[in-house]
């Protein structure tokens, strides 16, 4: 299963959610990858606290090879880290990646995500891929590469109208590119339940038959603290609040899958 987390709007919670998704599906036993393909590298950054020069090879020397002729490319592999958690591995970010698109989209070389994944998901029983918050030229690679797309939704105005966009933009590419890409439903986030705003919003997308899902992940300072130390959520506090939610939302998805 390769699950895909995507919105192009950003402050949504992306890399929390891919890497808090997947720390609790290592926990759980399955052998899980996390691909990060933002040149913001938070995802990298949050699995590992690396940051620069310190960010090992990953996905950007991948892209690299693709370019070159001959041989190298058609053999071009992604090296693949460990984390400090059993059954955890990255494929890393980095800025690097910024300056590759334009030479990628150039050369079409939209589907080599998807090939490599078929390359490596026989060695693992997850995949999660963090995108940027935007339909460039990795997000369109990993909605082309993957199973299923999460679409994160904070609970903001603003946020509801870029949901429809991306609902459109995510129907179209199911048509053109990957007609077998499910859309596995809209995950709340930063939810607050004291909130009329936030009660509201998501009782309004559950009347117009959005594939919200049953499990909200809530607002709170320890995923900022979860960030900081570089510790997914089940590792920082396994018994807090919202560490809950997010192994709740797993359980959810796997009974669906």
């Amino acid at each position: 299963m390769r699950r895909v987390v995507f919105n192009q709007k950003g402050g949504v919670g992306k890399s929390s959610i891919v890497c808090n998704l997947a720390a609790a599906s290592a926990m759980e036993g399955y052998r899980t990858l996390v691909v990060d393909l933002d040149a913001q590298a938070n995802t990298t950054y949050y699995l590992t606290g690396l940051t620069g020069d310190d960010i090992p090879v990953g996905i950007a020397d991948f892209f690299k090879q693709t370019l070159s002729s001959g041989p190298a490319a058609k053999k071009s592999r992604a090296q693949i880290v460990e984390t400090p958690y059993d059954n955890l591995h990255l494929i890393t970010a980095s800025g690097e990646l910024a300056d590759l698109q334009p030479k990628l989209e150039a050369k079409f070389k939209i589907n080599k995500l998807r090939r490599l994944l078929d390359d490596i998901s026989p060695d693992y029983d997850r995949i999660y891929i963090d995108t940027p918050p935007a339909m460039n030229f990795y997000a369109f690679s990993a909605l082309i590469a993957a199973d299923a797309v999460l679409i994160p939704f904070d609970c903001d105005t603003f946020a509801r109208q870029a949901l429809y966009q991306v609902l459109a933009q995510v129907a179209e590419l199911q048509a053109d590119h990957n007609e077998s890409l499910v859309v596995e439903g809209i995950v709340i986030n930063q939810y607050v339940n004291t909130t009329g705003l936030h009660r509201n919003l998501v009782e309004e997308l559950i009347v117009e038959g959005l594939p919200i899902l049953p499990v909200y992940l809530g607002s709170s300072v320890k995923m900022r603290e979860s960030h900081e130390r570089c510790q997914p959520l089940i590792h920082l506090d396994r018994h807090h609040k919202l560490t809950g939610q997010f192994v709740d939302l797993l359980h959810v998805l796997e009974e669906a899958s």
